[in-house]
């Protein structure tokens, strides 16, 4: 046990380091095996078992045995049950047992008016109803049926999170702070993701470009919302993977996409709240807005040319990624390590670093797992600095953003602040205010946080 608590801390203080501007001992290492993965690596069944959560506990502790990561390695997971009583387009378990989200159709082009008027008001009005047709009913229907997935959503999270802990405290893993975790996506994403779809996002660049600022302007408050987790720390993060970015010409992306993902983190990171960003499919294009993000944004790359990103951004921002997934399904154990061995070459001097895949191996046969084991291994045992303790390389002339990024304050009849329900409710006792209002609000947040995970 206290070996196990060594090893705890001492991953703890390799994130942390990383994260003070600290030259850590070694390569810190997050690699993440979601869900379906440990299911298909422990041979159960996978539709079944991401209902009952029937051996799922002895799945997850099988590849926690596997890996090398510093990071705990079991991250975000769908659930079904919600999903089922809600009747849900956007999100489908196909007949494989994998959830994904189809192309789906929200918001029609002739309403986006009435969404950027007021977004979470149309979002559970109208758009929550038609991606989840069992809501699209009558007032004491849509309750019960509401109502059940509330309870089936929370008690997923329940079991995982008693699952998450135990087995963080068995093999040593570092996590996060508690509660200074989040996931949010850049408000084009959003527009795009469930309102627009591809297709209907690519015609509406076209036809009416000036809709899509001032829907995205609209979503600011809300996206910065979702992105403040209650804890807000410089050792959590707030998780934001980008989708459409690089399907855009540069003056669209300048114009509509650029200007409410540069505000949504610059607030967060105001608020205290770093983000990792996800930069998905070949941002090479853009490493100049990259840079103007806040000092030490974590940037984790899919694609592109590990130096040159090195070069632009390594001495301002952490950067992460590269390692290309599908070679470890391809090439032999050694040529495996070699391919980390060069990335940590590139990546590693004056620090700013940590290992990750290009993506995560969401099914068992997308890589070889002996490889997969072998490199991680290799970088634990491989990847030390001479100059622990040392300051990580900055830029000298790094400017300091001088004014507070201004976002609207999040309204909706839909949400009640404490404050607005007080004033509804005159009889409650002032000496309990301070416990009622800390349990009523925890009840808005928890049904805030649902209906985004639906989106």
């Amino acid at each position: 046990m206290k070996d196990i608590k060594r090893l705890q801390e001492e991953r703890r203080q390799l994130f942390e380091d990383l994260f003070d501007g600290k030259i850590p001992k070694r390569v810190p290492i997050s690699a993440n095996l979601p869900l379906e993965f440990c299911i298909e690596y422990a041979r159960l069944p996978l539709a079944e078992t991401q209902w009952t959560l029937k051996g799922v506990e002895k799945a997850f502790e099988k590849a926690c045995q596997m890996t090398s990561s510093d990071m705990y390695p079991l991250g975000f997971a769908r659930f079904p049950a919600h999903l089922q009583i809600l009747g849900s387009k956007a999100f489908v378990m196909g007949s494989n047992g994998f959830i994904q989200h189809p192309e789906v159709i929200g918001m029609a082009v002739d309403e986006y008016d009435e969404f950027i008027k007021n977004p979470y008001d149309c979002i559970v009005e109208k758009i929550l109803p038609r991606l989840y047709p069992e809501l699209n009913t009558n007032p004491v229907t849509r309750s019960l049926v509401m109502a059940k997935a509330f309870k089936a959503f929370y008690d997923y999270i329940e079991e995982y999170g008693k699952i998450d802990a135990r087995l963080i405290e068995k093999y040593g893993f570092h996590r996060v702070p508690v509660e200074s975790f989040s996931v949010v996506t850049a408000p084009f994403d959003f527009v795009a993701d469930f309102l627009r779809s591809f297709k209907g996002i690519a015609m509406d660049v076209k036809r009416c470009p000036e809709k899509i600022v001032e829907a995205c302007e609209a979503m600011l408050p809300i996206q910065i919302k979702r992105g403040i987790p209650p804890v807000p720390s410089k050792f959590g993060h707030t998780f934001v993977p980008l989708h459409m970015g690089t399907y855009l010409r540069n003056k669209d992306f300048e114009k509509l996409y650029w200007p409410t993902f540069g505000k949504m983190i610059h607030a967060l990171a105001e608020a205290g709240q770093p983000c990792l960003i996800f930069c998905e499919h070949d941002w090479m294009r853009y490493l100049d807005y990259l840079y103007e993000l806040p000092e030490n944004t974590r940037l984790y790359f899919e694609f592109g040319d590990p130096k040159l990103v090195k070069e632009k951004l390594g001495k301002k921002h952490i950067l992460s990624g590269f390692y290309p997934l599908t070679y470890l399904q391809t090439a032999t154990k050694q040529q495996c390590i070699d391919k980390a061995k060069e990335l940590i070459d590139i990546l590693a001097p004056g620090g700013k670093y940590y290992f990750e895949f290009d993506k995560s191996p969401v099914t068992l046969d997308s890589v070889n797992v002996e490889n997969y084991a072998a490199v991680l291994q290799y970088v634990a045992e491989n990847s030390k600095y001479d100059n622990p303790g040392g300051s990580a390389r900055s830029e000298n002339k790094l400017e300091n953003k001088a004014t507070k990024t201004e976002i609207p304050e999040f309204k909706s009849k839909y949400y009640k602040s404490w404050e607005d329900y007080r004033k509804g409710h005159p009889e409650i006792n002032p000496k309990l205010e301070s416990v009622i209002a800390q349990k009523l609000q925890s009840y808005e947040e928890m049904l805030f946080m649902m209906m985004f995970m639906l989106m």
